[in-house]
C-alpha cells in the first residue's frame, strides 16, 4: 500500500499559497504595479520589487514550518519593516501624520530601502531560528524513540 503524502503536500502547498497571497497583496496595497485600488505617490524603483520577493519567499517558508510556541513576532517586525520599506512613504498617512512630507521625503524615502532589506534579514533569521528549533525538536524525537529503556520494552 502506497502512504498518503498529505504531510509533504500541506506545508508546500501552504508555503507557495502563503508566499503567493503576501507577494500581491503587499505589492498591490503598497502599489508596486498599476492596480484601481491604490495610486503611488513617488515612483517605485525595481529594487521593491525584489524585496517584496524575498520577503514572500521567507514568509512562505516560515508559514510552512511554523510552531505555535516560538518566533511569530520576529516575522511579524521582519514582515512590518519590510512592508514599510516598500510602502510609498507619502501614502502612508500616520507617517506622513506624524513626520510630515518634507521630513519624509529628505530623511526617510533615501533608507526606504535599507529598512526593506533589514525587514528580510530579520525574517530571515525568524526562519533560521525556527528551522533550527524545529530540527532540534525531530532529533529529540528520534533519540526518545531510540532510547535503551524504550527498546528493553
Amino acid at each position: 500500500m502506497i502512504a498518503p503524502r498529505w504531510p509533504q503536500i500541506y506545508p508546500t502547498s501552504l508555503a507557495v499559497g502563503v508566499g503567493t497571497l503576501s507577494f500581491v497583496v503587499l505589492g498591490t496595497v503598497s502599489a508596486l504595479w498599476p492596480n484601481p485600488l491604490f495610486i503611488r505617490m513617488t515612483p517605485a524603483g525595481g529594487w521593491e520589487i525584489v524585496l517584496l520577493g524575498l520577503q514572500s519567499i521567507l514568509l512562505g517558508l516560515y508559514a510552512a514550518i511554523w510552531r505555535p510556541t516560538c518566533s511569530i513576532r520576529t516575522a511579524g517586525v521582519g514582515g512590518v519593516l519590510s512592508f514599510l520599506g516598500i510602502a510609498c512613504p507619502v501614502c502612508n498617512k500616520v507617517l506622513l501624520l506624524l513626520f510630515g512630507a518634507s521630513a519624509l521625503m529628505t530623511y526617510y524615502e533615501p533608507l526606504r530601502l535599507y529598512l526593506a532589506l533589514l525587514g528580510v534579514v530579520v525574517t530571515a533569521f525568524a526562519l533560521a531560528r525556527e528551522w533550527t528549533l524545529r530540527s532540534s525538536e525531530r532529533s529529540k524525537g528520534r533519540s526518545r524513540l531510540h532510547s535503551p529503556a524504550i527498546e528493553g520494552l
